[in-house]
This record gives structure tokens, C-alpha cells and sequence, in this order.
């Protein structure tokens, strides 16, 4: 039986907001009232940590650069989010993914190596001790994940056309010796948002197998 996928296109929202979908949208899919899901999303300006206290890589007063601060239930460290990143929410039944967590993980890197080779002839890769898509030394997408009774939640930020200058607000997932790239600075003019959007949709698909 072919594989179905769900996208979600949710515009632009805060972080608060998000989650409350998230948390409605993965008990839906434990329920099984729906197919597997991508929800894909912009962030307002927004600064955000896993279950472990990040306050050694936050340099700023989120409330004063016009930032939110959450504190999620994700893995990894810390995070910026904001407008003109791509961010993708995936719910999916890890059981039936069959090949578990890491492997899973991999192929989500794998969508945004491939995109990012094939569309636009960028040749990105892993990092042996950080997940992610990397371009050289710098990270061009991250991602954090969470699974609740076999239901991943969290899911990626694919930096499309975000303020990078943002990043310096912290320290990007706890990594010191590392940068943020974005793919307007690699191909050196303005990506369309929307249309960079399909080719994640595109991608995704393939990775997953999808119909």
C-alpha cells in the first residue's frame, strides 16, 4: 500500500502557538485519525532549549532583542528559530518507519543533502558528532526530535533566508567551533520561500517514499 503524507502549510506563528498544534496534531496521530504529517511553518523571532538548562548559551535578554524563550521537550540544545527559516514538524509512526530512531534521523538529513545537491548544486553533508546538514563547517539545517508512544514530534529548521545575526544571540545547539549558513548566503541572492518550500515537500517524499 502507498504511503500517504499530510503537509500542513500553518504561515507564520509564535513558538507557543505551534506547540499547541503540535501537541493536537500528534494525539491525532496516535489515534490514528490521520495519515502521517509535515507541518511546515515560519517562526516569530524565537530562542528555544531542549529538557536541559542552556542559560551558559543564551548571551542576550530574549525579552529585549524581541525574542521569544521556550523551553521544549525536545533533544538537543539550543536553538534560534525566525522568519525565513522553513521549520517542519513531523509526525510519523516510528513502528512503522521500521528501521528506528537513528536511521530515521539520517534520512531527514538526507532530505536536505539531496535538496540542496540537486537543486541547487551545494554540496552539503553530516557531521560525525552533531546531527544536521551541514555545508562545510557551518550547519544550513537543524534538528531535534521527540517521540511519544511510537509518534515523532519536533522535527527540523532549514535555514532558507533567516537574520543570521540572530544566531549570535546564542550558541547554536552547544556548538562553539562551528557556524550557521543559510542557503541565500551559499547561492548569493533571495530564495523564494514558497517555492523553496515544494522542494523540501519534494524531497521529503523521495526520502521517505512517500506517494
Amino acid at each position: 500500500m502507498d504511503k500517504k503524507l499530510n503537509v500542513i502549510y500553518a504561515g507564520r506563528m509564535s513558538y507557543e502557538n505551534a506547540l499547541e498544534l503540535q501537541l493536537k496534531t500528534q494525539k491525532e496521530r496516535m489515534e490514528g485519525k490521520i495519515d502521517d504529517t509535515l507541518i511546515l511553518l515560519e517562526h516569530n523571532p524565537v530562542i528555544t532549549t531542549g529538557r536541559r538548562d542552556q542559560s551558559h548559551n543564551i548571551f542576550v535578554d530574549p525579552e529585549k532583542v524581541g525574542a521569544e524563550f521556550v523551553k521544549t521537550t525536545r533533544g538537543g540544545e539550543v536553538t534560534y528559530h525566525g522568519p525565513g527559516q522553513i521549520v517542519g514538524y513531523i509526525f510519523i509512526n516510528i513502528r512503522d518507519y521500521r528501521k528506528g530512531i537513528k536511521s530515521f534521523v539520517n534520512d531527514l538529513e538526507e532530505v536536505f543533502i539531496s535538496l540542496l545537491r540537486e537543486e541547487f548544486g551545494i554540496e552539503a553533508g553530516r557531521d560525525d558528532k552533531h546531527r544536521g546538514a551541514w555545508v562545510g563547517n557551518s550547519k544550513i539545517t537543524a534538528i531535534g526530535l521527540a517521540v511519544n508512544r511510537d509518534i515523532t514530534m519536533h522535527g527540523f529548521a532549514f535555514n532558507v533566508k533567516p537574520d543570521l545575526s540572530h544566531f549570535q544571540w546564542i550558541v547554536p545547539c552547544g556548538i562553539q567551533d562551528k557556524g550557521v549558513t543559510s542557503l541565500e548566503k551559499l547561492i548569493g541572492r533571495e530564495p523564494d520561500l514558497e517555492e523553496v518550500q515544494q522542494l523540501v515537500i519534494k524531497h521529503f517524499k523521495k526520502i521517505f517514499d512517500y506517494q
